[in-house]
């Protein structure tokens, strides 16, 4: 099956108590909602499906539109694996105020006590504003399991986790286990393995519109937490060519950057995967869909020529 069009979906727009405006005026867009923090871009999480925008399977479902094409849209591998559950979350980000301290279980601990997949993640810094944005991922040093139950209690863990201050193209890998944080000033990148299992190990305090302060998991992070101190938490960008950089390989997902500045035809005959593209910069046409900052499509696996047109920048990410 040859499937040359690209998907786009509807964003799922989330208001959060850390949320702002960045998002709707990044991607252009007027809404009434307030406080967004995160824009699903693409989502197979059950709840947040997302909803093709437009063409003939405009308002199929995420999973709908794998039990249709299956293998075609998704891949062999990825097909055989997930059948019609779509293994990425793709998100846009925005730090208006300070995100909680949290961790996130790798896949064992997840499916054990949750029966769903674990949570490794990377960011892609847009932009910052602020005097001082940071992104917030790792010890400083070495502490047991005990010092971080002590630590939690009053107040002081955040005194071990490194500081990075941010700067628009930065990247980090977090892995399910590190323990993390984004600070208020940063308009991000997330792909993530799609899992919502968030363990929040301190939240500043805050309350929401009716007083209430958001649960706290200092327990269940306890046993999630990977303690191992590395000399570096970022990652560096390796150029692959003229427009394309990798910035991220892990077990789940693969993570490049690429700039077009007016044409590019690329083979895609040797993939088997899907592809996302979100742009972040300028607006282009790819295999006849426009494509504006902000915005994000599913290139299926069945595609085996990708033509660009136009001057922009994405993030792309395949299995």
């Amino acid at each position: 099956m040859e499937l040359l069009k690209p998907f786009i979906f509807q964003s799922y727009l989330k208001s959060v108590i850390w949320g702002g405006d960045n998002i709707a005026r990044f991607k252009g867009i007027t809404t009434s909602q307030r406080f967004i923090g995160e824009s699903w871009e693409i989502s197979g999480v059950e709840g947040a499906e997302s909803i093709v925008a437009d063409g003939p399977d405009r308002g199929l479902t995420l999973p709908q539109l794998i039990e249709k094409y299956g293998a075609g849209l998704v891949g062999e591998r990825c097909y055989r694996s997930y059948g019609r559950w779509f293994p990425l979350l793709i998100k846009i980000i925005d730090a208006h105020d300070d995100l909680s301290v949290q961790v996130h279980p790798d896949d064992t601990l997840a499916r054990h006590r949750h029966n769903c997949s674990g949570k490794s993640e990377m960011w892609y810094v847009i932009a910052t504003e602020g005097d001082d944005p940071s992104i917030n991922v790792g010890l400083t040093r070495p502490i047991t399991r005990d010092d971080y139950e002590r630590m939690a209690a009053d107040g002081s863990l955040a005194e071990v986790i490194k500081r990075h201050r941010s700067h628009p193209g930065d990247v980090f890998y977090i892995p399910a286990g590190r323990i993390h944080s984004i600070g208020a000033g940063n308009l991000i990148l997330e792909v993530q393995q799609a899992s919502d299992i968030t363990y929040r190990i301190f939240d500043y305090n805050r309350t929401d519109a009716y007083g209430n302060r958001r649960q706290l998991h200092v327990e269940l992070a306890r046993d999630a937490i990977d303690y191992t101190v590395l000399p570096s938490y970022t990652s560096e960008p390796e150029k692959l060519g003229a427009v394309s950089q990798q910035l991220v390989v892990s077990p789940y997902f693969v993570v490049r950057k690429l700039v077009v500045t007016e044409h590019i035809a690329a083979d895609l005959s040797h993939r088997e995967s899907f592809i996302t593209m979100t742009c972040i910069e300028g607006a282009a046409c790819v295999n006849g869909v426009q494509v504006a900052r902000g915005s994000s499509i599913l290139v299926p696996a069945a595609t085996r020529q990708l033509i660009i047109d136009g001057s922009a920048t994405f993030i792309t990410a395949s299995l």
